[in-house]
């Protein structure tokens, strides 16, 4: 099997803490591939984002790691569990914060799942260096 065409795709139902906290559900999907082996993406759909266009967020896997543990983050993406069932995910952005509640054990379970395709250590970053030289600096 060539490993460096693997995705896995996972809905995950969040909810959105208002400005009155009350909770409001939201769909999105964490999606993780074999071609990016450090990153997690959360895609949410248009009818979840304020301007009504698809959003993907990406952060590192070791972030989301660390986020079910303890609180994890400086930057944009920000993850810290919430009692044993629930994780806190803040997302910052041009347009403002938003606060999102999601299932631990779905997190828990993605992790698990992106794993089973590229285990933790043996990411080959290298390959990723080259990508990312090649787009920046073209055939110089």
């Amino acid at each position: 099997m060539d490993l460096a065409h693997v995705t896995v795709r996972q809905p995950a139902r969040a909810d959105l803490i208002t400005t009155g906290e009350r909770e409001l559900p939201v769909s999105a999907t964490l999606r993780y591939t074999s071609d990016d082996p450090l990153a997690v993406h959360l895609d949410f759909p248009p009818e979840a984002c304020l301007r009504g266009e698809a959003v993907t967020w990406t952060f590192g896997r070791a972030l989301l790691e660390e986020g079910l543990r303890g609180p994890a983050g400086s930057g944009d993406v920000q993850l810290w569990p919430c009692g044993r069932t629930r994780t806190v995910m803040e997302l910052h952005s041009p347009l403002g914060l938003a606060l999102l509640q999601f299932d631990t054990a779905a997190l828990r379970r993605f992790l698990l799942r992106s794993y089973a395709v590229v285990e933790a250590g043996r990411e080959d970053v290298g390959a990723e260096v080259d990508r990312g030289l090649n787009a920046l600096l073209g055939n110089v």
